[in-house]
């Protein structure tokens, strides 16, 4: 099912809103406008965001309510021993809070060593790449390194299409209504679609990929095809697109020139 420019710039118009955000973890790193808090909500919340909506939203809800002064405060300033107290009895499936308190101990070194994840991102970003899939890569290694939190941040150096860490990026990239952006060293134009499970059935309802399997090289095509459309920033598309197929009352076949 092949779709145009038209169409695809129609769904963005019409389903790219603030008010269609909920549920989603999005909605968290709406609660802090200090951007040395907005990421760190970002990636806690993207490397959350496996599983069940309604679980994800219910333990980000008590992560983020065990840090009454925000994110940046909570890591930089506390240690192992305070998060642990704060955050007794978390376990999010197979995320459990020895593994969670891993990737905060490597957040505040990455913090305390780089000043911030954006700058600690862009360390291994050239202009010369059309995306950023090598420091993406050398970003996921920088927060398993050195414990490696499994469940939080798939190995870089496998075949993942590190769909949480894509999605993290579009929050803090792009701005617009529904993405709050924040960071300014990377272009739009180098994003990758975060792919999962609906948005490859998506991409394959749409013409957008033939490949069967979920992957980097998948999300790498979707993400080519969608820059026909919008080559400065292909991902905008990402938000109106996966509404179909996560929210309650928006179903696959409910997408605009849908097949039922």
């Amino acid at each position: 099912m092949q779709k145009d420019r038209l169409y695809f710039n129609r769904l963005y118009k019409q389903f790219n809103k603030r008010a269609l955000v909920t549920p989603d973890p999005l909605q968290f790193v709406y609660l802090y406008p200090s951007l040395p808090d907005r990421e760190l909500a970002a990636l806690l919340a993207a490397c959350l965001a496996y599983g069940n909506v309604k679980q994800i939203i219910k333990n980000l809800q008590t992560l983020f309510n065990a840090m009454p002064n925000g994110p940046h405060a909570f890591i930089v300033q506390q240690n192992k021993r305070h998060w642990q107290k704060a955050l007794a009895g978390f376990k999010y499936r197979f995320t459990t809070l020895q593994e969670l308190c891993g990737l905060l101990e490597n957040i505040k070194r990455i913090i305390k060593q780089y000043g911030s994840l954006e700058n600690c991102f862009v360390q291994n970003l050239t202009t010369q790449e059309d995306n950023l899939l090598p420091a993406l890569r050398s970003f996921a290694k920088e927060l398993r390194t050195p414990f490696i939190p499994p469940s939080l941040v798939p190995d870089p150096a496998k075949n993942s299409p590190l769909k949480r860490l894509n999605l993290f990026l579009r929050w803090m990239v792009r701005q617009d209504e529904v993405d709050p952006g924040g960071w300014t060293k990377i272009s739009p134009s180098q994003l990758i679609i975060p792919l999962d499970v609906h948005m490859h059935r998506l991409g394959l309802m749409l013409g957008l990929t033939t490949r069967q399997t979920a992957d980097i090289n998948t999300a790498l095509e979707i993400t080519r095809s969608l820059a026909r459309f919008c080559p400065q920033d292909p991902v905008k598309y990402d938000f109106c697109l996966t509404r179909f197929g996560i929210r309650d009352d928006m179903h696959y076949t409910d997408l605009p020139g849908a097949p039922l």
